[in-house]
């Protein structure tokens, strides 16, 4: 309780030293916090760094030992589940072999698009908070000037420049804000991409698995 008093002291320090414009960045910087622990939590969640259990699943498949489907359980990793969709579809005797491939896909999109939930938020956040920064830095100097005009002849330097630092306060903060998000962005992206390269070569190797004896017999 007392971390949270003093940090909301901090933040009400920040707002009345930048300005009106350190509130929206203010939230932003929070947002950017919630939604990356909430990222965390969903990939956490979805399997998103475990994949070993579907990596076996789909070696016994292609060598034809062993119960795959078992090996897969009931895990609702995202893997497991495309894996387990794939294995479905390519034994179903009422699907086509373009069928069964469209089915996958389907549910390889989901997951996918599961995995990008959030993601906009982020590369919203990290496009805007520079520019609020930037906005609320002008804003300070143009009261920086004002105070200067007004003054005239007995303008005071220190004062002016401690307007000055106080109004590049918020460009320093928004652009914080913005490599925060920026970080977080890349990062989801890189496990994303990561993702989608394991769920295809799954749903390929199974469904080449199912081909291989029919191509046999056919030679």
């Amino acid at each position: 309780m007392d971390i949270l008093n003093v940090l909301t002291a901090q933040m009400q320090a920040l707002i009345d030293v930048g300005g009106i414009a350190m509130i929206p960045i203010v939230a932003l910087s929070v947002a950017t916090v919630g939604i990356i622990l909430w990222k965390v939590w969903r990939m956490l969640r979805g399997g998103a760094w475990s994949g070993g259990r579907t990596r076996r699943a789909v070696d016994q498949w292609c060598a034809g030992q062993g119960d795959a489907m078992a090996t897969l359980g009931t895990s609702r990793t995202q893997r497991a589940r495309v894996a387990r969709v794939a294995m479905q579809s390519a034994t179903d005797p009422a699907l086509t072999d373009a069928a069964a491939r469209e089915e996958t896909a389907r549910v390889a999109r989901a997951a996918l698009e599961e995995g990008r939930s959030g993601l906009r938020a982020l590369e919203l956040i990290a496009t805007i908070a520079p520019l609020l920064g930037l906005l609320g830095t002008v804003l300070g100097m143009i009261g920086a000037f004002q105070a200067l005009q007004q003054a005239g002849v007995r303008a005071d330097p220190a004062a002016l420049a401690g307007g000055i630092w106080e109004a590049l306060l918020t460009t320093a903060a928004g652009m914080a804000v913005a490599i925060l998000a920026s970080v977080g962005l890349s990062w989801f992206e890189s496990v994303n991409d990561r993702l989608r390269f394991d769920l295809e070569d799954a749903a390929t190797r199974i469904f080449l698995a199912r081909t291989a004896p029919d191509a046999a017999l056919a030679a």
